[in-house]
């Protein structure tokens, strides 16, 4: 009996100094995550264990943020009851958002607003009126209820505010040809870019000077309105006429070379290749061959000419050649052609008009990475040459099945009528705008005389270093429509409605040039589009969805079951 009572006293002991351990472990517990709570108020930190980094920001937007001397306020118009795709943006705008915020250091605040909420419809539309006027596009949603179609307006976009400067963000961008889920997976990886440059915008008041070259028989003031109207977003510009001026580009970062048509004299020459040498970006817009649209409205066809500007020698120097010829393409948009007679009427139908190619870019630089197709008219082809210290990159090419035609070329409406041989066209992705980046080389070294080069007031250079030039053989590519006097959004094709990427391409090409390419970091940025294979999914949803709905559940049976034995087990050891 002695022994008995021994052995359950051994036990009601070993059992109590168990309990009082588990209650210290609690404690412990308790204690471990107040302190790291309290700890993380003071210390920020977070760990991205996704393969592509997609929750880290890069870090020229983490500098960006951390500088703000003052609230930046974002309201982001995406809220609401719709679609995955749409809930799927959403929580990516936020998580990004949430992130920007934490590096802020309290300087970026934001909120999401429904614009469908308000039940007072003439509120309502007078929001959606504001929005569209702020270029946020809005998408239109028909659902199917009893009381008939139900259409739901959704705003993808946001408004970045800061003082009395307002800067609007399209959160999603499309894209000929891409497929819902491949446009929704490229806004999202640009999220971050477009948040960050609207906020660099809003918040930078120096903002740098573009120059628009005059004095050549540019485009004028009304043909390239709409991509200056948002080029004047974020930088002063200005129309600028050398006339022989040394100093005439001195005020400028970037200089905009639209679509001369008569040639530029040494004395020009000499001033726009100063102005590289002394740090100074220009963005060639250039037609080397003579033809327009115009001149085939009367008889249908006509001639198209080399036109000599006489900057071959210059660009060659850079790196670059732009060639006198016409690039033809099957992947080209489409024009209205009378093509036949339906009674007393004529018959028009949409046709593919080869000389106007659609470009897709396919290089992974930041000024066209994911952007929508871009279309050229005329365009010629580029050749990149070997130039010391200079770096060629080609941003912009025409498709796989392409033809190279010399000048002279004879222009023809009548090639539409025959349906096109690919055989025809040999060419692979000939180049039409390329970057050149690195150390220039003046045209002028060795070639002017002493007096002239020891000049203290001219200064002349020899060479810089880390200079930059966008060269594109196709001067309309910056070129609006203009209709009743208006100018009509860049890109827009009047014919069918759609609209091309030029707009954002010329822009991004400005970015890069005045702005260096730390705002273009995020850009780059990679994520993997992991999607379900819709034939698997079709053919195994029912297992699917089983494995999905039952795996989980089995693992935490299984889970507990473990820890359920190997705790019985270590109790069983404490008492004997």
């Amino acid at each position: 009996m002695v022994e008995g009572v021994g052995n359950t006293e051994k036990v009601k002991e070993g059992a109590g100094g168990f309990r009082r351990q588990s209650v210290l472990q609690l404690f412990l517990l308790i204690a471990i995550l107040v302190v790291l709570n309290i700890l993380s108020g003071f210390v920020f930190t977070r760990f991205d264990l996704t393969e592509d980094k997609r929750f880290t920001l890069s870090e020229s937007t983490r500098k960006l943020v951390g500088d703000l001397k003052d609230v930046v306020f974002v309201r982001v118009y995406l809220e609401g009851d719709f679609s995955p795709g749409f809930s799927r943006l959403r929580s990516a705008t936020y998580e990004l958002l949430d992130e920007m915020k934490r590096y802020s250091k309290g300087n970026l605040e934001f909120v999401f607003i429904d614009p469908s909420a308000d039940p007072d419809e003439k509120q309502r539309n007078s929001l959606y009126a504001q929005l569209y006027q702020k270029g946020i596009q809005p998408t239109t949603l028909e659902e199917r209820t009893q009381e008939g179609v139900k259409r739901t307006y959704i705003f993808p976009g946001a408004l970045v505010s800061f003082a009395n400067v307002e800067e609007s963000v399209l959160l999603l961008k499309s894209q000929l040809g891409a497929p819902p889920e491949q446009m929704l997976h490229n806004s999202i990886q640009n999220l971050e870019f477009e948040f960050s440059n609207a906020i660099r915008k809003v918040t930078n008041p120096a903002r740098p000077s573009i120059g628009f070259l005059e004095g050549h028989g540019e485009l004028d003031t009304l043909q390239v309105a709409d991509l200056a109207a948002a080029i004047g977003n974020s930088y002063a510009l200005k129309r600028v006429r050398i006339d022989g001026q040394l100093n005439a580009l001195k005020d400028f970062k970037t200089l905009v070379v639209a679509r001369p048509d008569s040639a530029f004299d040494e004395k020009d020459k000499f001033v726009i290749d100063q102005f590289v040498m002394k740090g100074g970006r220009v963005l060639w817009l250039l037609d080397p061959m003579s033809v327009t649209m115009d001149s085939l409205s009367r008889r249908g066809e006509t001639m198209a000419l080399a036109r000599d500007l006489r900057l071959d020698d210059m660009l060659f120097r850079y790196g670059a050649r732009i060639n006198y010829d016409l690039v033809q393409d099957l992947m080209a948009s489409l024009i209205p052609v009378v093509t036949g007679t339906v009674g007393n009427q004529p018959k028009q139908e949409f046709l593919p008009w080869y000389y106007f190619p659609v470009m897709t870019p396919k290089s992974d630089h930041p000024i066209v990475s994911r952007l929508n197709a871009i279309k050229g008219q005329f365009v010629s082809s580029i050749d990149l040459v070997q130039a010391p210290g200079v770096k060629g990159s080609i941003l912009l090419t025409t498709s796989g099945y392409s033809k190279v035609l010399p000048a002279p070329v004879r222009v023809s409406l009548g090639i539409m009528q025959f349906k096109p041989d690919p055989k025809m066209f040999p060419h692979k992705e000939v180049p039409v705008a390329v970057l050149l980046e690195g150390d220039f080389t003046s045209l002028y070294k060795n070639r002017i005389p002493p007096l002239i080069a020891e000049n203290s007031e001219i200064g002349f250079k020899e060479s810089t270093t880390g200079g930059k030039m966008v060269v594109v053989s196709d001067g309309d590519m910056i070129r609006n429509d203009v209709q009743r006097g208006q100018a009509q959004p860049l890109g827009r094709d009047r014919f069918t409605g759609t609209t091309f990427g030029n707009k954002t391409f010329l822009l991004n090409v400005i970015d890069y040039l005045s702005e260096g390419d730390e705002l273009m970091m995020s850009r780059n940025k990679d994520f993997k589009l992991r999607l379900l294979d819709p034939a698997v999914m079709e053919t195994g949803q029912g297992m699917w969805t089983s494995v999905a709905l039952f795996v989980p559940l089995i693992v935490v049976l299984i889970t507990g079951l473990l820890k359920f034995i190997l705790r019985k087990r270590a109790n069983s050891k404490r008492l004997t």
